[in-house]
Protein backbone atom coordinates (compact mmCIF):
# COMPACT_ATOMS: atom_id res chain seq x y z
CA UNK A 1 0.00 0.00 0.00
CA UNK A 2 0.89 3.41 -0.82
CA UNK A 3 1.26 6.21 1.44
CA UNK A 4 1.13 9.94 0.15
CA UNK A 5 2.60 13.18 1.40
CA UNK A 6 1.42 16.52 -0.18
CA UNK A 7 3.25 19.71 0.18
CA UNK A 8 2.22 23.24 -0.64
CA UNK A 9 4.67 24.99 -2.98
CA UNK A 10 4.07 28.05 -3.30
CA UNK A 11 7.55 29.50 -4.63
CA UNK A 12 6.37 32.98 -3.21
CA UNK A 13 3.31 34.60 -2.97
CA UNK A 14 2.36 38.17 -3.02
CA UNK A 15 -1.42 37.31 -3.34
CA UNK A 16 -2.06 37.70 -7.21
CA UNK A 17 -4.36 40.19 -7.92
CA UNK A 18 -5.79 40.30 -4.33
CA UNK A 19 -2.25 41.55 -3.80
CA UNK A 20 -0.85 40.96 0.09
CA UNK A 21 0.15 44.47 1.60
CA UNK A 22 4.61 44.68 1.87
CA UNK A 23 4.36 43.57 5.59
CA UNK A 24 2.08 40.65 4.69
CA UNK A 25 4.27 39.57 1.65
CA UNK A 26 7.97 40.44 3.32
CA UNK A 27 8.25 36.60 4.06
CA UNK A 28 6.40 34.79 1.27
CA UNK A 29 9.46 33.05 0.36
CA UNK A 30 8.28 30.71 2.78
CA UNK A 31 4.98 30.13 1.56
CA UNK A 32 6.63 26.59 0.05
CA UNK A 33 8.02 25.39 3.67
CA UNK A 34 5.53 22.21 2.69
CA UNK A 35 6.60 21.14 -0.41
CA UNK A 36 10.06 21.42 0.89
CA UNK A 37 9.48 19.34 3.90
CA UNK A 38 7.38 17.07 1.80
CA UNK A 39 10.66 16.51 -0.27
CA UNK A 40 12.74 16.29 2.72
CA UNK A 41 10.45 13.33 4.10
CA UNK A 42 10.86 11.73 1.32
CA UNK A 43 14.29 11.82 1.15
CA UNK A 44 14.57 11.13 4.43
CA UNK A 45 12.13 7.96 3.57
CA UNK A 46 14.86 6.90 0.90
CA UNK A 47 17.88 7.51 3.04
CA UNK A 48 16.89 5.78 6.18
CA UNK A 49 15.89 2.65 3.93
CA UNK A 50 12.32 2.41 4.96
CA UNK A 51 10.13 -0.24 3.91
CA UNK A 52 7.30 1.78 2.76
CA UNK A 53 5.89 2.64 -0.39
CA UNK A 54 6.11 6.68 -0.37
CA UNK A 55 4.90 9.02 -2.90
CA UNK A 56 5.62 12.90 -2.19
CA UNK A 57 3.39 15.79 -4.41
CA UNK A 58 4.71 18.78 -4.66
CA UNK A 59 2.58 21.26 -6.41
CA UNK A 60 4.83 24.34 -7.26
CA UNK A 61 3.85 27.92 -8.46
CA UNK A 62 3.95 31.60 -8.09
CA UNK A 63 1.44 33.74 -7.33
CA UNK A 64 1.74 36.59 -8.71
CA UNK A 65 -0.25 39.57 -10.58
CA UNK A 66 0.23 39.52 -13.96
CA UNK A 67 -2.11 40.01 -17.62
CA UNK A 68 -2.31 36.40 -17.29
CA UNK A 69 -3.30 36.07 -13.62
CA UNK A 70 -6.35 34.38 -12.47
CA UNK A 71 -9.30 37.14 -10.97
CA UNK A 72 -11.92 37.54 -8.36
CA UNK A 73 -14.82 35.44 -9.47
CA UNK A 74 -13.22 32.88 -12.07
CA UNK A 75 -14.54 29.43 -11.54
CA UNK A 76 -12.30 27.15 -12.02
CA UNK A 77 -12.56 23.44 -13.00
CA UNK A 78 -10.24 21.23 -11.11
CA UNK A 79 -8.88 17.93 -11.10
CA UNK A 80 -11.79 15.76 -9.99
CA UNK A 81 -14.47 17.70 -11.75
CA UNK A 82 -15.69 19.45 -9.42
CA UNK A 83 -16.09 23.99 -10.18
CA UNK A 84 -14.26 26.25 -7.97
CA UNK A 85 -15.78 30.32 -7.30
CA UNK A 86 -12.49 32.30 -6.96
CA UNK A 87 -13.54 34.61 -4.51
CA UNK A 88 -10.14 35.95 -3.06
CA UNK A 89 -6.89 35.00 -5.54
CA UNK A 90 -4.44 35.28 -1.92
CA UNK A 91 -6.56 31.86 -1.08
CA UNK A 92 -4.27 29.91 -3.99
CA UNK A 93 -3.16 27.53 -1.80
CA UNK A 94 -5.98 25.43 -1.27
CA UNK A 95 -6.34 24.85 -4.77
CA UNK A 96 -2.81 23.55 -5.77
CA UNK A 97 -3.15 21.29 -2.60
CA UNK A 98 -6.55 20.33 -3.78
CA UNK A 99 -5.96 18.94 -7.17
CA UNK A 100 -2.58 16.86 -5.90
CA UNK A 101 -5.11 15.81 -2.81
CA UNK A 102 -7.39 14.39 -5.29
CA UNK A 103 -4.76 12.97 -7.69
CA UNK A 104 -2.76 11.15 -5.12
CA UNK A 105 -5.91 9.06 -4.01
CA UNK A 106 -6.87 8.42 -8.10
CA UNK A 107 -3.73 7.30 -8.90
CA UNK A 108 -1.78 5.88 -5.79
CA UNK A 109 -4.69 4.91 -3.92
CA UNK A 110 -2.92 5.11 -0.74
CA UNK A 111 -3.63 4.30 2.34
CA UNK A 112 -3.17 7.76 4.12
CA UNK A 113 -2.94 11.21 2.80
CA UNK A 114 -1.00 13.86 5.02
CA UNK A 115 -0.65 17.26 3.54
CA UNK A 116 1.56 20.06 4.95
CA UNK A 117 1.05 23.88 4.00
CA UNK A 118 1.41 27.19 5.35
CA UNK A 119 -2.02 27.67 4.19
CA UNK A 120 -3.77 30.66 7.00
CA UNK A 121 -3.00 33.34 8.79
CA UNK A 122 -6.42 32.51 11.08
CA UNK A 123 -4.01 29.16 12.37
CA UNK A 124 -1.78 31.64 14.04
CA UNK A 125 -4.75 33.44 15.60
CA UNK A 126 -5.85 30.72 16.96
CA UNK A 127 -2.64 28.89 18.04
CA UNK A 128 0.19 31.44 17.61
CA UNK A 129 3.77 30.64 16.72
CA UNK A 130 3.97 27.13 19.02
CA UNK A 131 1.72 24.30 16.96
CA UNK A 132 0.07 23.07 14.13
CA UNK A 133 -3.42 23.01 13.35
CA UNK A 134 -4.23 19.25 12.67
CA UNK A 135 -7.81 18.75 10.63
CA UNK A 136 -8.23 15.09 9.95
CA UNK A 137 -11.23 12.73 8.73
CA UNK A 138 -9.88 9.80 10.98
CA UNK A 139 -10.08 9.78 14.60
CA UNK A 140 -7.07 6.80 14.36
CA UNK A 141 -4.83 9.20 12.30
CA UNK A 142 -5.64 11.56 14.53
CA UNK A 143 -4.56 9.43 17.55
CA UNK A 144 -1.77 8.58 15.60
CA UNK A 145 -0.35 11.99 15.02
CA UNK A 146 -0.98 13.70 18.34
CA UNK A 147 1.22 10.65 19.87
CA UNK A 148 3.91 11.33 17.53
CA UNK A 149 3.60 14.98 17.98
CA UNK A 150 4.30 14.63 21.41
CA UNK A 151 7.61 12.04 20.77
CA UNK A 152 9.02 14.69 18.12
CA UNK A 153 8.26 17.92 20.53
CA UNK A 154 6.12 18.86 17.12
CA UNK A 155 3.17 19.60 18.68
CA UNK A 156 -0.17 19.81 17.11
CA UNK A 157 -3.93 20.78 18.31
CA UNK A 158 -6.87 18.62 16.89
CA UNK A 159 -8.97 21.44 15.02
CA UNK A 160 -12.84 20.48 13.94
CA UNK A 161 -14.71 20.16 10.54
CA UNK A 162 -18.19 21.43 11.58
CA UNK A 163 -20.88 21.14 9.36
CA UNK A 164 -21.15 24.88 9.01
CA UNK A 165 -18.20 25.69 7.47
CA UNK A 166 -19.17 23.75 4.60
CA UNK A 167 -22.09 25.83 4.34
CA UNK A 168 -20.48 28.75 4.25
CA UNK A 169 -18.54 27.52 1.39
CA UNK A 170 -21.04 26.95 -0.81
CA UNK A 171 -21.56 29.17 -4.11
CA UNK A 172 -24.64 30.16 -6.37
CA UNK A 173 -22.28 29.81 -9.46
CA UNK A 174 -19.61 26.80 -8.94
CA UNK A 175 -19.73 23.61 -6.64
CA UNK A 176 -17.67 25.43 -4.10
CA UNK A 177 -15.88 28.84 -3.47
CA UNK A 178 -12.61 28.40 -2.15
CA UNK A 179 -13.19 30.87 0.94
CA UNK A 180 -15.67 31.08 3.69
CA UNK A 181 -17.64 34.18 4.90
CA UNK A 182 -15.90 36.33 6.46
CA UNK A 183 -12.37 36.33 8.61
CA UNK A 184 -13.47 34.07 11.40
CA UNK A 185 -12.46 30.75 11.35
CA UNK A 186 -10.55 31.18 8.15
CA UNK A 187 -8.57 28.14 8.72
CA UNK A 188 -11.57 25.69 9.52
CA UNK A 189 -12.76 27.02 6.42
CA UNK A 190 -9.63 26.41 4.52
CA UNK A 191 -9.38 22.76 5.75
CA UNK A 192 -12.88 21.87 4.98
CA UNK A 193 -12.65 22.94 1.36
CA UNK A 194 -9.56 20.56 1.27
CA UNK A 195 -11.63 17.20 2.85
CA UNK A 196 -13.91 18.28 -0.39
CA UNK A 197 -11.30 16.75 -2.75
CA UNK A 198 -10.45 13.33 -0.61
CA UNK A 199 -13.20 10.81 -1.13
CA UNK A 200 -12.40 8.09 0.96
CA UNK A 201 -9.08 8.09 1.85
CA UNK A 202 -7.40 8.64 5.68
CA UNK A 203 -6.23 12.05 5.69
CA UNK A 204 -4.92 14.97 7.83
CA UNK A 205 -4.29 18.27 7.10
CA UNK A 206 -1.50 19.80 9.03
CA UNK A 207 -1.69 23.94 9.11
CA UNK A 208 1.78 25.08 9.84
CA UNK A 209 1.99 28.31 8.87
CA UNK A 210 3.02 29.61 12.21
CA UNK A 211 5.89 27.07 12.95
CA UNK A 212 7.42 26.58 9.14
CA UNK A 213 9.81 29.51 9.79
CA UNK A 214 11.42 31.33 12.85
CA UNK A 215 9.10 34.49 13.23
CA UNK A 216 9.55 37.30 15.61
CA UNK A 217 6.55 35.53 18.06
CA UNK A 218 8.35 32.04 17.42
CA UNK A 219 8.51 29.49 17.28
CA UNK A 220 11.33 29.44 19.90
CA UNK A 221 13.58 26.01 20.11
CA UNK A 222 17.37 26.22 20.94
CA UNK A 223 17.92 24.20 17.72
CA UNK A 224 16.02 26.18 15.53
CA UNK A 225 18.55 28.02 13.56
CA UNK A 226 17.16 31.47 11.58
CA UNK A 227 14.77 30.81 9.05
CA UNK A 228 12.92 27.59 8.21
CA UNK A 229 12.16 25.14 11.02
CA UNK A 230 11.54 22.10 9.22
CA UNK A 231 8.21 21.84 11.49
CA UNK A 232 6.49 18.76 10.65
CA UNK A 233 9.66 16.53 9.11
CA UNK A 234 10.38 14.54 12.31
CA UNK A 235 6.29 14.22 12.78
CA UNK A 236 5.60 12.75 9.27
CA UNK A 237 9.06 10.73 9.81
CA UNK A 238 8.17 9.29 12.64
CA UNK A 239 4.59 8.08 12.07
CA UNK A 240 5.79 6.71 9.09
CA UNK A 241 9.05 5.07 10.80
CA UNK A 242 6.23 3.52 13.01
CA UNK A 243 4.40 2.04 10.25
CA UNK A 244 7.37 0.46 8.47
CA UNK A 245 7.71 -1.42 11.38
CA UNK A 246 4.59 -2.82 11.78
CA UNK A 247 5.66 -4.41 8.35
Amino acid sequence: AWHAVVGKGVCFDAGGLDLKSATSMHQMKFDKSGASYAAAIAYATAKLGLKINLVALLPLVENLPSGKSYKPLDIIKMYNGLTVEVHNTDAEGRLILADSLAYAEKNYHPETIIDLATLTGSIIVALGNQGAGLFTNNEDLKNKLLRVAEETGERVWPMPLWKEFYEDLKSDFADIKNLGIGRAGGAIAAAAFLSKFVEKTKWAHLDIAGTAWVQEEGPRKPYYPKGATGYSIRLVLKYLKDIAKLK
